[in-house]
């Protein structure tokens, strides 16, 4: 059986290198891992294929830095012929990227199985390009894995009991990570050669469209920069959002790094206070680590973490930030309610999608 995996984010990295391993154990399964280019920087790329342990991609398509729609159009051309040059039996995607839907669509062109993890999510704010990504790739998808209960409510609603696909409740393969790799993490040399204590510094990443225009990232710098008066702000810089920075004038005066592998995050994380991100995937990290979120935006995928009472919206207004980073500081956390499974969703993914 031969599995065509797409990747071209961070965070589905991560994810494939869960269920890649898994697939190791399995003498007739072939991967073809396909690198969409989507994140171009070897920091945010190449480090992760190396740490992680995934196999070298047999293609890099070199496709970013372009508009939705350019970018979207150029990795289904380029996907498409890989796809025809190597015959797969299952298209593997992960999450909600442009990369995915590409792929999605590439797959679904060709009669070509198409697998989607982490299936079933979503915030109803049709404004953000993941939100459409997500939508279009589950409805087209033969088998769909939720990582959580939520998601296979979410599927049931749209109507998936009546449509040919099978969905399957998984669990969270970014949990399976860290539950990997998790214990082993030390102290950041960063944070020890800056003289901070541990669980004392926030932890902030900051990437997604709507908080890297210029009001809003001014907004942002603003609240970040009051906060680290009182408890240091680390922010690893995505690319975009220091061109954002840049370009609006905002001008930080809290810690920035370039940014940083998977382990080198996860120790940051680890050993901070508390997170403040416009990231789904960091959001269930911090839970991961037992850490509070204060989430930069109106909304989210993880409903279940701000249900929790560890998890909160914040927007992007520099007031309701501040509010609610006082508000995290006074109150204590239970990380204790099993959401994303047993740590073992790599595993049942792999078997489920070689079986014959």
């Amino acid at each position: 059986m031969k599995i065509l995996t797409v990747v071209g984010a961070r965070p589905q990295f991560i994810k494939a290198a869960v269920v890649s391993r898994q697939f190791a154990s399995f003498a007739d399964v072939s991967e073809v891992i396909v690198h969409t280019g989507q994140h171009f920087d070897s920091n945010m790329s190449e480090i992760f294929f190396s740490q992680l342990g995934i196999p070298e991609p047999r293609y890099n398509l070199n496709i970013s830095d372009l508009n939705h729609g350019a970018m979207t159009g150029r990795m289904l051309e380029k996907t498409e012929e890989v796809i025809l040059a190597e015959a797969p039996d299952t298209v593997l995607v992960y999450g909600d990227t442009n990369s995915t839907l590409a792929a999605a669509l590439a797959a679904g062109k060709q009669n070509i199985r198409l697998a989607h993890v982490e299936a079933g999510l979503r915030s109803f704010n049709m404004r953000m390009p993941e939100e459409i990504n997500r939508i279009l790739t589950d409805r087209i998808s033969d088998l769909l894995f939720c990582p959580t209960q939520k998601a296979m409510d979410n599927l049931q609603m749209e109507g998936f009991n009546h449509f040919s696909s099978r969905v399957y409740l998984t669990g969270d393969v970014m949990y399976d990570a860290v539950l990997h790799f998790g214990p082993s993490l030390d102290i950041p040399p960063f944070v020890v050669n800056s003289k901070l204590k541990s669980e004392e510094y926030v932890l902030c990443t900051v990437h997604r469209q709507e908080n890297t225009s210029d009001e809003h990232i001014r907004s942002i710098v603003s609240a970040l920069n009051q906060i680290h008066q009182e408890l240091p702000v680390i922010m690893p810089v995505h690319p975009r959002t220091r061109q954002a920075m840049q370009q609006s004038g905002a001008v930080p005066e809290f810690f920035l790094l370039e940014p940083l592998g998977y382990l080198q995050m996860m120790a940051l994380l680890k050993f901070s206070r508390l997170v403040m991100t416009d990231s789904g995937g960091l959001q269930k990290e911090a839970y991961f680590m037992k850490r509070p979120c204060l989430t930069l935006r109106d909304e989210t995928e993880w409903t279940e973490l701000v249900d929790s009472g560890c998890n909160f919206l914040a927007g992007h207004g520099t007031q309701k930030i501040i509010t609610v980073f006082e508000k995290i500081k006074k109150e204590t956390f239970r990380f204790d309610q099993s959401f994303y499974g047993d740590g073992k969703a790599g595993e049942k993914i792999a078997a489920l999608l070689t079986q014959k």
